[in-house]
């Protein structure tokens, strides 16, 4: 697995976000300590088997991070790579070994299933930090409760369309999401011809849309204007609970960053680099906001 975002900060601000447990606490773990070139460990709530720090270092230098991970007994292989992209911009690769993205979409692999969505919530949350934007609601992996909320500022009504219309979804996203808006409607990640559809279960014009994705749960993403801005309450529910740690959440959440961006920004292009993912066939390309 691979992921690759543009970042709108310089390459030494960068490598101090990934480098620095003070900021490591801000946008990817509850706890992070950090002493390079020996020690790189990150646990607690928001990090998949966070019971204790299970990373051990590989290598590091200006540019690349590299680290061993324990998860469900396996160890895998983690990778930060920084490349600067003008005095002003970032490119960070992070590559992860031992991801299956069908044992993902199943639901019921190990915990390994959830290495994309995880790394995409944090780069999601990186680019906010870097930015000065408020984080994204984290996964917390010792919880079935899963709910945030997230102020935009924008009108409701356009960040309803945003949410119902598949161009506007498939670019803020990043991947094609097919949506019927109507109850019994297909949302379908990858597009109508993947295969993957969940159904439309609750849609209130305007207000709120609920989709149901099988055994990781309900999505409902409710609106309400707020002060001429609009607060986006997201709940994800019916987990399976004898089968944690219910990665769906992370994957939804992870979009959102660029909902908002993609609404507040004039000259919104994604952070995201197109990647090639299993299963899945990257977006078209959009600069329009």
């Amino acid at each position: 697995m691979k992921l690759s975002a543009r970042l709108a900060a310089p390459i030494e601000a960068v490598r101090r976000a990934v480098t620095d447990p003070a900021e490591l606490r801000v946008w990817l773990a509850e706890h992070a300590e950090v002493e390079l070139p020996r020690r790189y460990e990150f646990w607690g709530r928001y990090t998949p088997d966070g019971d204790a720090p299970h990373q051990r270092l590989l290598h590091a230098d200006d540019d690349t991070v590299r680290f061993a991970w324990l998860l469900g007994g396996v160890e895998t292989t983690t990778e930060f790579q920084l490349s600067a992209e003008g005095p002003e911009a970032t490119v960070i690769t992070v590559s992860q070994s031992h991801f299956d993205f069908a044992e993902a979409i199943s639901g019921t692999g190990s915990i390994r299933g959830v290495l994309q969505t995880f790394w995409s919530l944090s780069i999601a949350n990186l680019a906010a930090h870097l930015e000065g934007r408020a984080q994204l609601p984290k996964v917390d992996f010792t919880s079935a409760e899963m709910r945030g909320e997230l102020l935009i500022d924008a009108p409701t009504a356009k960040v309803y369309e945003s949410l119902t219309n598949s161009e506007q979804a498939t670019a803020w996203f990043g991947y094609p999401i097919g949506i019927e808006p109507w109850v019994g409607g297909r949302y379908a990640m990858g597009g109508f011809e993947a295969g993957y559809a969940a159904k439309v279960v609750d849609l209130d014009p305007g207000r709120k849309l609920s989709v149901d994705w099988g055994p990781t749960g309900v999505t409902t993403w409710e609106l309400a204007e707020s002060g001429g801005k609009t607060k986006l309450t997201f709940v994800q529910s019916g987990f399976d609970e004898t089968n944690p740690p219910y990665a769906a959440w992370a994957g939804s959440v992870a979009g959102l960053g660029e909902l908002r961006r993609y609404h507040e920004m004039a000259d919104w292009r994604p952070i995201w680099i197109a990647e090639e993912v299993p299963g899945l066939e990257p977006a078209p390309a959009s600069t329009a906001g």
